[in-house]
Order: structure tokens, then sequence, then C-alpha cells
């Protein structure tokens, strides 16, 4: 038996707070390693010590093996985690750590080594009775030798990239004519992303399921699988929407692909968690894809439907325990739905976006599993992968795991930067997905090569000034003493109107709200009324009803001018062009002293020069025959004076300018 106190996680994100979770509950201690890049992200905060490996660009850091094994030496490490990606399936890595006395957790190198092959793979799977796709994984590489395999394989075959994964260095050839230059663009991507141009051929199984087993070894020979993922849902070969289990299994089916799973682990000497990938056909044949010597991505359904802490496991296998259940103790309940939350502009072709995350709010439920790399305020840097988040529910049946996340998804926003959110909410409410029919040309099939969430003008852009309207009054009446909310919206000019204009689907759009009462306005867009009610409006959250529709959403404002919103079914961003009061940064220093509401100005009470405190009285104002002071919000001098005493004003119209001491 082998004793881990200290656990360094080469990885970072979601998967390396995950990881560090569950090790720190086993009474770990967490050491984090980060790039320049990440020297406050999540996973930094979230571990108990944190050491920097390098530059953003992850070949000097996330993928520097020498400067995490110095960081391992430096912090007392006697255990390194991968988590997924980066140096995960390394052989020469889980080498290196072998040699520096360091207990990697994952399989041994020589698995890593076979499996990260997919040629060496196919080759081991074919002598260990693994069902294979019919293909060509020699040596001979000349071009050729694969054209002529091609052909007598048959088409459509797929040309893969033996050492990669992802996607890249993978063409789908349906014609002979393309074959040729396929095969170049192959090589040149696998020569450029995995340092080896080697293909295999495969023929392509049309419209096939992607289905994989969960396989578990630990170091004495004992091997067995805990259940399937249907992971179908994917764009250019990478994954989005998972689930536990697949939706068309069967006993006999499972039983079968299950033991090929555990003989092609037994077949590499396995230990750890692994996962074995099978193409399931329409016809109920399965097919050998690759083995992934790691933890998944999609890990936390297989959790959900076993009730087991896989990466306990992996920490428990590492230290040299035995597994403590055996293959018919494993039981599958209930149903699990995982999506995964990227940073990507869906209406761009799903091309990865960054950026700042002004609010990630997801509701706070029992019933759901959020494992996150961002928490508000942090960035979403370019160096790394786009995804920021997994989402997980579970339920007693498939369809409650996919209402309860469709009802998730509505209630969450990750503002500030673009995102699929809104595309996962519609992709789950498809058809296809609702009966459990979709394949791996889901996505191809529905969406084509981009996503754009609909969403009325009106409607969209009267919710945005209305929670623009309040959120200035809110501002407003903090510089003003006793004002009853109330009164916010009362004004003695029933016309009274105010003016904005946003940019939306590349024009130039004017629309004007009016207070028709409390909590209740009336916006026109150009031809277009409606009515809105505001139901409720808390920090960040707002309940609002346009034109009898009801909008649960979630907001953030950027600045005086700019909103962030998200609906239950759309996020968008606007901005204001017109004249707006000043931003609450520029208000809470030195700025524009502004009126709350519409009133008459009776006096005001300092002049040009004048310095001032926080919280003296600067003007009353009189509404609805009440008097109400506006005070200074900080130390100060007071520069010019616009208003004058005895006049009528509307909300937002400035009195005065008081200069902080601090920039005078």
């Amino acid at each position: 038996m082998k004793t881990i106190t200290t656990l360094l996680i080469a990885n970072r994100g979601e998967i390396a707070v995950r990881v560090a979770r569950t090790a720190q509950a086993m009474g770990l201690r967490v050491v984090a390693v980060y790039s320049d890049a990440d020297a406050n992200a999540m996973h930094v905060r979230a571990a108990d010590i944190a050491v920097r490996i390098g530059p953003a660009n992850v070949t000097e850091s996330y993928l520097n093996a020498s400067a995490i094994l110095e960081a391992a030496r430096q912090s007392g490490a006697d255990a390194i985690h991968p988590g997924y990606g980066f140096l995960s399936e390394n052989q020469a890595f889980a080498a290196a750590c072998e040699e520096a006395g360091i207990v990697f957790v994952g399989p041994p190198n020589e698995a890593i080594d076979v499996m990260g092959d997919k040629a060496r793979a196919k080759r081991a799977m074919i002598a260990a009775g693994v069902p294979c796709i019919p293909g060509y994984q020699g040596e001979d590489q000349s071009i050729e030798t694969l054209e002529r395999e091609a052909a007598a394989v048959g088409l459509p075959v797929m040309v893969k990239a033996a050492a990669g994964g992802g996607g890249r260095g993978m063409r789908l050839v349906e014609d002979m004519a393309e074959l040729a230059s396929a095969i170049v663009m192959a090589q040149s991507e696998a020569l450029n992303a995995f340092g080896s141009a080697e293909l295999i051929i495969e023929k392509a199984v049309v419209r096939p399921r992607h289905v994989e087993i969960q396989v578990f070894a630990d170091q004495h020979g004992n091997v067995i699988h805990l259940g399937e993922r249907d992971c179908s849902i994917q764009r250019r070969h990478q994954k989005v929407i998972e689930e536990a289990p697949c939706p068309v299994m069967t006993a006999p089916l499972r039983e079968a692909m299950g033991n090929a799973a555990v003989e092609a682990a037994k077949a590499v000497n396995y230990v750890g968690a692994g996962t074995v990938e099978f193409l399931l056909d329409e016809s109920g044949a399965f097919y050998f894809l690759e083995m992934n010597t790691r933890l998944q991505v999609e890990h936390p359904v297989t959790e959900a439907v076993t009730g087991l802490d896989l990466v306990e496991w992996q920490l428990r296998v590492a230290r040299g325990e035995t597994l403590t259940i055996q293959q018919e103790d494993v039981v599958l309940l209930g149903h699990a739905i995982e999506v995964r939350l990227y940073a990507e502009d869906t209406a761009a072709g799903f091309l990865p976006s960054t950026g700042s995350v002004d609010l990630w709010h997801v509701p706070e439920r029992t019933d759901l599993r959020v494992d996150s790399g961002v928490e508000t305020g942090d960035q979403i840097s370019p160096f790394y992968d786009p995804m920021v988040a997994k989402i997980i529910t579970y339920g007693d049946t498939r369809e409650d795991a996919r209402s309860k996340m469709v009802a998730a998804l509505k209630a969450s926003a990750l503002l500030g930067v673009s995102n699929n959110r809104d595309f996962l909410i519609d992709a789950l409410q498809q058809e296809d997905f609702i009966n459990g029919g979709a394949t791996t040309a889901f996505i191809a099939e529905h969406y084509g090569d981009n996503f754009t969430a609909q969403l009325h003008p009106i409607d969209a852009l009267s919710m945005a000034a209305v929670v623009q309207h309040k959120l200035a009054q809110a501002h407003f009446q903090a510089e003003t003493l006793g004002v009853s909310t109330e009164l916010l919206d009362w004004s003695s000019d029933a016309r009274h109107e105010e003016s904005y204009t946003y940019a939306w689907e590349r024009q130039s759009i004017k629309l004007t709200l009016a207070v028709v009462a409390c909590d209740e306005y009336r916006t026109t867009l150009e031809d277009a009324q409606a009515t809105v009610s505001v139901v409720h409006m808390g920090d960040n959250i707002a309940h609002l009803v346009v034109n009898n529709r009801h909008y649960h959403l979630a907001y953030q404002a950027k600045d005086s001018a700019t909103l962030y919103l998200a609906t239950d079914t759309a996020t968008f961003n606007v901005t204001n062009e017109a004249a707006l009061p000043p931003d609450s940064q520029e208000q809470a220093g030195s700025g524009s002293v502004v009126a709350p509401m519409h009133g008459q100005l009776l006096s005001i009470l300092v002049e040009e020069g004048q310095s001032v405190v926080k919280g003296d009285r600067l003007a009353v104002l009189e509404a609805m025959k009440m008097q109400h002071e506006l005070v200074a919000q900080v130390d100060g001098v007071v520069g010019s004076v616009w208003a004058k005493a005895g006049t009528q004003l509307a909300a937002g119209d400035r009195i005065l300018m008081v200069e902080s001491e601090a920039e005078s």
C-alpha cells in the first residue's frame, strides 16, 4: 500500500476544482499549478497551495512536464492527478512520474502507450477479440497504399490520425476523387497536432450512436465496468450532451459491450479509470472506436446512476487498494444528463469566445450538480479549451432528468461572454432528443453550422429598457434621502417619456418608455407597442411580463449604457446609445448629482467651489407634495451647477457636479 498525503493536480478549470473537492474530502493536501493567465483562476483558489509553472501558452505551462514535476518537488507532492487533456494520456509524462517516485493517478504508462495510438490499439483489440470497424491500420503509410485500402473497405470511409483525437486529423470521404487530398490534409493536421502523420482507414458507420463503457481496474487484476454513457450529441467530434444510461440499451447489449470493454482493459493490463468507446449502428452491432486512458469529462453521469465517486476510486486504486465491489454489485439506478457549457459564439459557427464573466448564475437546487471552472468576475482566456462548466441533472426516468435540465438551463446565465446555453436549451427540446433517437448526425441535421435563439425585438428591447430604467431609479434613490420606492415612477407630467436607442440586427432602433403606473410601463418601438409589468426585480434577477408573456431573466449592467440579459430561451446584450444618467462607477466618486424622479427642484443648498463632505445636503426636490434631500456621496468640491431652483426636472436630469477630493 502506498501512502499519498499531497496531491498535485496537473490541470486547470472545472476538472481541477472537481478533483480538489474529492481529494480534500479524503484528507489530502491539494496543490494547484497555474500559468500566468490563470494566476487568479478558480482552481487556484480551490487548492491549499498553488505553484506557477510558466507563461499562458500551454506548451510552456500545462504541457511542460518538467515544470510540473518541479512544482511537485517544491510542494512535496507524492502523487499527481492529470485530469483530462494536457498530459493525462502522455506516456512519457507517466513514465517520468514513475521515475521521480511520484504516484501517477492513472494507468501504467505501457497501457497509455498502446491505447494512445489508434493503429496499435486497434491491432491489440483485434487480437483480444473485441469487435472493430473494418479498415486498415498497417505500417505502410504511402498514399497509394492508403488509397488502395480505402477502396477495398468501400466508401464512405473515415481517415483518422493514429495518434490523435478530438476531430483533428480526421476526414470523412464519400468520393474517391477526394480521397488523396483528404489523406494529405489529415496527415498534415496529424503531424502538426500530434507529431505523427500516421493514419488509419475505417469504414464510416453512417448515423451511429457514440456509446462508451466506463471500466475500472485495480492493481490486483480485478476489472469491472460501470455501465454505459451515450455521447452521440457531438459537433465536429466534440461531445456536447451526454447521458447515462443509453436510451436504446438492452440488458443483452449492455452485457456484450461491457464484456468487450473489460476484455479491452485486460488486454493492456489496465489499472484505474478508463473508457472504452464504441460506435453502435442502427442494427445493434457495435465496434471498438478507441480507449481513453483517463477520467472522462462526462464521468459525472456515471457517478449519478451508480452512486460512486470515480475520483475517490482513482485515488484509492492509486494507493494500491482493492476494488470493494464486483460486477454483480454494479446497479444503474435512474437517469442522468450532462451538458457542456462552452464559451462560444453559436451564431458565428460555434467559434470559441473570450472575455469577462460578468455574471455566472445557476439556481441552487439539490437535484442539480454543477462542475464549474469559473465564478462571476473571472476571465475566459483565449489560451485554453472553451468549456467553462458542466451541468448535471438526475431523475428517476430519462424524461425527469431532461425536464430538470431544461428548467435548470432556463434559470441559468453566463453573461459577458458568448456561450451555448441557448443552443443547449433548444437541443434538449428537439423531438429526436426527447424520443431518445439522436445519433452523431443530430447537430448537423438540425442546426447545420450555426444557431441563433429567436426573440421578439419588441419584447427584448422593452425588457432591456425597463431594467435600465429600474437600475437608474435604484441608483438615484441611493443618492437621495427619504424617497419612497412608490414615488420613483411618479411624474407630474403623464406624457413624460424616456428615449433609448439600441442597435438590433445591424440597425439603430429608437424605443420610448412611458410610465403607466408604479412598475407598469408602455414601450413603443416603431409601429409596435408593449405593456411591461415588473413582477419582481432583485439583484441580477427579474420577472417581467411583456404583453402577457412571462419572462424570468438574469441581467448584469456592464455600465450605464450596456446591459447583458438572459431570458428563459435567449441570451443577448444591448447598448443604449441615447443620453443616459452617468454610470454607477462615476456616481460613486466624482460625477453628476441627478434627479431621482420627476419633480420640482425647490432649492440648491451649495454653490460652485464649495467644499462638501459625504452626507452633506446638496439640494431639495419636491415630488407628490413631499420633499426629498439629495446628499453628497463623497468628500469633495462642488463643480458646475446646472439646474435652477424652481424648475421642473425629469428623472435623470443633471443638477450639479461634485469632484471628489481624491481627484481634485
